[in-house]
């Protein structure tokens, strides 16, 4: 799931504000943890309880910047956390763009801002039915977080590369949307169809057409003429006429 970034900062702060940390994290990069200098502290205490937003920014490797962007990537392309690896603007490019390649080459991924739309999308990537629908719900506690345009500027500019990953994550995800829409619309089309045909063939055994014959039934008309036969030979009887034997001619 992918969140707006700057929603995402704010909540990630008030977040460690109340004291949470990630000291448990290993941070895993092609079989090595970070070295405390490839991976500083943003504080010198157990946690960083009560910190400022301003503080918060102001630590510049402040795991919280970019980090979907981090997540999302492959980090041994850039070195992992060896800033030395390679130039800063050569390291944000890779990073975002081996981002978005992983993000295109999974099968699901959803976005918090649309939450009916992600419970669609899951359900008809992955056959499943959810017992409920997904409620969409736009208080949190980031969003009752007041800030004047230039903190949220700034908060743009320290996660730049993830506003960049998620507006190629909100592209991707209606396009995708709309190309499931497009086939279930499709599917449904053909289903009817097929429905119309079946009643079709269903109606036309039940009542086939005048002058066709159906299966079974005696196309010669010779049973009618039996019983015509018995009629004549009926009547002439009660009538009192016998029947003529054939005339033999002479000789025969």
């Amino acid at each position: 799931m992918l969140r707006d970034p700057v929603s995402r900062y704010l909540s990630e702060w008030k977040h460690v504000q109340r004291g949470a940390t990630w000291k448990t994290s290993l941070h895993m990069c092609d079989g090595r943890s970070p070295t405390p200098d490839e991976l500083p502290t943003c504080y010198p205490g157990d946690d960083w309880s009560g910190v400022s937003l301003r503080e918060f920014m102001d630590c510049s490797y402040n795991l919280a910047n970019n980090r979907q962007v981090r997540m999302l990537a492959d980090l041994s392309l850039v070195g992992c956390y060896n800033l030395t690896f390679m130039n800063e603007s050569e390291r944000n490019a890779i990073l975002l763009q081996s981002a978005k390649n992983n993000l295109k080459n999974m099968a699901f991924f959803g976005l918090t801002e649309f939450q009916r739309k992600t419970q669609y999308l899951f359900e008809r990537t992955f056959n499943l039915k959810f017992i409920s629908p997904f409620t969409q719900f736009n208080i949190t506690r980031a969003s009752n977080v007041e800030i004047n345009e230039g903190a949220r500027q700034h908060i743009e500019e320290l996660n730049f590369l993830d506003v960049q990953l998620y507006e190629y994550a909100k592209d991707l995800f209606q396009q995708r949307y709309h190309h499931t829409k497009q086939l279930e619309h499709q599917r449904d089309r053909q289903k009817r169809r097929e429905e119309r045909r079946l009643q079709r063939e269903h109606r036309a055994h039940r009542w086939p057409k005048e002058g066709g014959a159906s299966e079974g039934t005696v196309t010669e008309d010779y049973n009618s003429q039996v019983v015509l036969d018995d009629k004549k030979s009926l009547n002439r009887a009660n009538q009192g006429i016998t029947p003529r034997s054939p005339t033999r001619k002479p000789g025969s």
